[in-house]
């Protein structure tokens, strides 16, 4: 069976600061319809790879290629606009506005329509089925007219995201989407994944491994910086250097555990 293409690159990338090396040679290729993990233990450099292949800060060397090209020395804001969009640990949200405000914002930039503060609103409330549609099947729909800054933690996260989706990427990046949240939360996350992947690709950085085994077709596993392993979760599950890297040591490797 022939694999799709990549849809994102990143190609001996490098990270410094200050002389410390965050990011060393990073080889990542994600395929386009994927869900695809970045995990590894605290301080592997997961956040940085992120933030750089997203143009949040710039890599000291290599290169990163978006369908096919070459976007580098790219704004952030000019990434998003050609369909690789993220979302952040902390949530990105305007508190102040509403649920249906904020995603009828980020739908009516994605239609290339200005939100003109001094037009009247109704100018824009065409848009509101569309929106309501989003809300709908995730549970936001009763929220709709409550301020973001109300909402439970939970349902922020997934109104980020909803957001993040109104926009409609072509490459979804979503920074600890599970974070900090309830067990019945994370399954609403799941689902909402599953769900965003269909027509478009999804890179994610994850901590909560059930997740990662239960959506991701591919992981990538960083450990001080660089590449330790890549492959389906019960490869890595299984592969003594990921099991060494999130224990400490190889004898508790030897004890079958698998990584958190």
């Amino acid at each position: 069976m022939t694999l799709p293409p990549p849809i994102l690159e990143a190609r001996d990338l490098i990270v410094e600061f200050r002389g410390f090396r965050a990011v060393n040679k990073v080889n990542l290729s994600v395929r386009e319809g994927d869900i695809h993990a970045l995990i590894g233990p605290n301080g592997a450099g997961k956040t940085t790879c992120f933030n750089a292949l997203t143009r949040y800060i710039q890599a000291t060397a290599g290169s990163i290629h978006f369908a096919g090209r070459d976007i580098s020395r790219e704004r952030p804001a000019h990434v998003a606009r050609l369909g690789l969009v993220r979302s952040f640990q902390i949530s990105a949200v305007f508190p102040h506005m509403s649920v249906l405000e904020n995603v009828r914002l980020a739908r009516s930039r994605r239609l290339n329509r200005s939100y003109h503060f001094w037009r009247s609103e109704a100018s824009l409330a065409e848009l509101d089925d569309d929106v309501r549609s989003l809300l709908e099947p995730v549970g936001l729909l009763p929220w709709q007219n409550s301020l973001a800054v109300e909402l439970p933690y939970g349902r922020k996260r997934v109104l980020e995201i909803v957001t993040t989706l109104a926009l409609e990427p072509r490459l979804m990046l979503l920074d600890e989407p599970t974070q900090g949240m309830a067990f019945e939360e994370v399954e609403t996350i799941m689902a909402l994944i599953r769900s965003a992947a269909h027509g478009r690709t999804v890179l994610m950085v994850e901590h909560n491994m059930k997740v990662v085994a239960g959506i991701c077709s591919r992981i990538t596993v960083l450990a001080r910086g660089s590449v330790l392993a890549e492959g389906d979760y019960a490869e890595i599950s299984a592969n003594p250097l990921v099991i060494e890297a999130y224990m400490g040591h190889s004898a508790e490797a030897a004890s079958g555990h698998a990584p958190p």
